[in-house]
């Protein structure tokens, strides 16, 4: 696909066997966004706001480390994705650095912090608590 007047600051391909990009999932990210574009005849896209991650976590399995690739799993504050993992990527570590670096720049931009995010995943009702009578 073209891009479309928008300026990615890194994009990769999910790696396969042997590290190779044989995939139809690609990850784009901009400066405020990350995108996952899944699918070949059916295309699925997924965004996240970056100032949404509570966490950032970097899995190295040995498979993946042979071919210098690592996975990276992001803990959002979203309903529909509440954990977003980026799969078997190259330069994993040097991704999670560029991505906690538009992390903190968007929080700055908006004024939030982690800290602000969070609470119940739900909002509780009174019908949520039984109320018992006392004797």
């Amino acid at each position: 696909m073209k891009n479309i007047g928008i300026n990615y600051v890194w994009t990769d391909k999910k790696r396969t066997i042997f590290g190779l990009p044989l995939s139809f999932t690609r990850y784009f990210l901009t400066e405020n966004k990350l995108i996952t574009r899944k699918g070949f005849l059916r295309v699925e896209e997924d965004e996240i706001e970056l100032y949404r991650v509570t966490d950032k976590k970097l899995i190295l399995p040995i498979f993946q480390r042979l071919f210098k690739c690592g996975t990276i799993s992001l803990h959002v504050k979203d309903v529909d994705t509440p954990v977003k993992d980026i799969i078997c990527i190259k330069k994993a570590r040097e991704v999670l650095n560029l991505i906690d670096k538009y992390i903190n720049e968007n929080r700055d931009k908006y004024s939030i912090r982690g800290r602000d995010m969070m609470g119940p995943d739900h909002d509780f009702h009174q019908d949520d608590f039984t109320n018992f009578d006392e004797n």
